[in-house]
């Protein structure tokens, strides 16, 4: 029998999902790359493993990259994990907890369809994130090529960079981004956003995704763009982030607090892999 997935998608931000409780799977980076390819493949962003829970939390929660990478923490993954556990009758409860090699988030269904996910706080100490600094600072000159940008640096259970510009449209996110994505100073790679302030409650974001290059969204990238310009208190603590696929909305009144990330999370199909 093969293995049974659905496709689902937070904002265009696509993914394979499966869930492991009640199947046995076995993944290696090229299954994972032979899965996301979009044309001998299913085709996604990322691959999503529901596990059995661990860590005092409901489920476990894996997360692997188009290039055949695990990875620490996916915003628009949770909702969609959450939305499939939900759908799935896995859970009766509309707070779910999940364990990820980032930490512990918690998900809840609002009674709107949305789902909101409490991505803990924003860790912005150079070695939480990790980046190579001197000292904790909420910005940083960072040489690419001869050019210097100024970034902000924060961790969302994965590592990010933040770089304000003028205009988001004509933002160099296919050729800066993938140069910031993998600088020395990001020992384990980046995320890298590039926002534009459009008021102290919105802004437009797009994101060169570490691993899987740029995608109609972010979730956790959306959470970064907030963290980074709330601390310099630039922004609201309530925020609406424009992406090419959509809208988020990030909640952050700052310090240890918890910032919630709330979107939709859909489902597009459910199939079985070929054995």
């Amino acid at each position: 029998m093969g293995l049974a997935f659905a496709k689902m998608h937070g904002l265009g931000n696509d993914f394979v999902v499966i869930e492991a409780l009640d199947q046995a799977v076995s993944l290696d980076a090229a299954t994972v790359r032979r899965l996301a390819d979009r044309h001998r493949g299913v085709g996604c962003d990322q691959l999503l493993l529901i596990e059995p829970g661990r860590d005092g939390a409901d489920f476990g929660y894996r997360i692997f990259n188009h290039d055949g990478g695990e990875v620490e923490q996916c915003g628009n993954g949770a909702r969609c994990v959450a939305r499939f556990v939900h759908d799935a009758g896995l859970s009766a409860s509309r707070t779910v907890t999940f364990a990820t090699t980032g930490g512990l988030i918690r998900t809840e269904m609002r009674d709107d369809g949305l789902v909101a996910v409490d991505m803990g706080a924003p860790r912005f100490r150079p070695d939480a994130i990790p980046f190579e600094a001197d000292v904790e600072s909420a910005s940083y000159a960072l040489e690419v090529d001869g050019e210097t940008w100024t970034v902000g640096a924060v961790s969302m259970g994965n590592p990010h960079a933040v770089l304000v510009v003028d205009d988001v449209a004509a933002a160099p996110v296919r050729t800066v981004g993938p140069r910031i994505e993998r600088h020395p100073r990001f020992p384990g790679r980046a995320n890298v956003g590039f926002v534009e302030r459009v008021a102290p409650d919105r802004l437009r974001l797009r994101v060169w995704e570490r691993g899987a290059g740029e995608t109609e969204a972010c979730g956790t990238g959306a959470c970064a763009a907030v963290a980074v310009g709330h601390r310099r208190g630039e922004l609201a603590d309530r925020v609406t982030v424009g992406l090419p696929g959509g809208e988020l909305v990030i909640e952050w009144t700052g310090g240890d607090n918890p910032l919630w990330m709330i979107g939709t999370a859909e489902t597009v199909f459910h199939g079985t892999l070929a054995s």
